[in-house]
């Protein structure tokens, strides 16, 4: 009995640790009048004065604070910002572990100057929002389709929604595809995402020098015992097979966190009526805009016109 519960206690740590490490969000600190959050690494200080200013903009902005119950009852948090009465409205989502703020001002920058208002929504157990697990976009899939309803609800029967996102908020607009989604959301947005959960935690765990085998399944039972979600109910595959708008896949082909080709397979899989896909040369993860902001407007515009969209 006693090699036994050792093996079901040494069992239970292998589950429980990885949950921690991988889905689960302390609380979140609110950030002073001059602190910004910019992300790590060396790819990102090169843009650092842009995020910064892009960041200062906003919170100068004149915004409306806004806010929806998710189904299991958590309060999700967003700002929106509108260019104009009858302009069409950008929902945002922004990255793992990211929030709205650090990873959507310079979304905000580039909503307004093709004429769209925008509305950035921090991911539950992110930035204001609500709770302290991720789902990599298999819950969060579900509360873009309530802020879609909320949208609709608040600003207009008539108003017209794109879905837009980067790296898991990009993920989640792709799941969110498989879902039935009103005539008012007119195309979608996939800036960075991957594929599956299952198939970034494996790349990560590969990155880390990790046993893929041997961790993955421990990541998967902590999902659905300490998270009360299946990591692989749904996947980005599943959603653009199924897309019924208009979608664009944009990734930077420098990508070393969430591989280009992720995109480039997803791409060739969609089965939506119109799809484009728009590599930034040079760009690493999540920095397809920062890197080369007039190439991203071409493009978008580009998509637009071949899709015949007048937003």
């Amino acid at each position: 009995l006693g090699i036994i519960g050792g093996i079901l206690f040494l069992a239970f740590i292998m589950t429980l640790i990885p949950f921690l490490l991988v889905f689960y969000s302390p609380k979140r600190r609110v950030l002073g009048e001059d602190e910004f959050d910019i992300p790590k690494g060396d790819i990102y200080e090169v843009y650092r004065e842009d995020m910064v200013r892009w960041t200062r903009e906003i919170r100068a902005m004149q915004r409306e604070d806004v806010e929806i119950k998710s189904r299991d009852g958590l309060t999700l948090r967003g700002k929106f910002y509108e260019y104009s009465k009858d302009a069409p409205i950008e929902i945002l989502l922004h990255g793992y572990r990211g929030n709205a703020e650090r990873d959507l001002s310079g979304a905000v920058h580039r909503c307004f100057h093709l004429g769209r208002s925008a509305l950035i929504v921090d991911h539950r157990a992110s930035g204001a929002s609500d709770g302290h697990i991720i789902t990599f976009g298999i819950k969060e899939r579900l509360d873009l389709c309530d802020w879609v309803d909320f949208a609709i609800s608040h600003y207009g029967k008539d108003k017209k929604i794109i879905i837009t996102g980067i790296s898991m908020g990009a993920a989640t607009v792709m799941m969110a595809l498989g879902e039935p989604l009103p005539k008012n959301v007119v195309s979608a947005l996939a800036d960075c995402g991957y594929t599956s959960p299952k198939e970034i935690i494996k790349k990560v765990l590969a990155d880390l020098h990790l046993p893929r085998w041997l961790f993955y399944p421990f990541i998967k039972l902590g999902a659905r015992l300490f998270g009360g979600f299946d990591l692989e109910q749904t996947s980005a595959f599943t959603g653009v097979k199924n897309a019924k708008i208009p979608i664009i896949f944009i990734h930077g082909d420098d990508d070393d966190f969430v591989p280009a080709e992720m995109s480039e397979r997803l791409f060739k899989l969609c089965n939506a009526p119109h799809k484009k896909l728009y590599l930034a040369k040079g760009a690493g993860h999540g920095l397809a805009y920062p890197s080369n902001q007039e190439g991203y407007y071409a493009a978008l515009r580009e998509f637009e016109a071949e899709c015949n969209s007048h937003f």
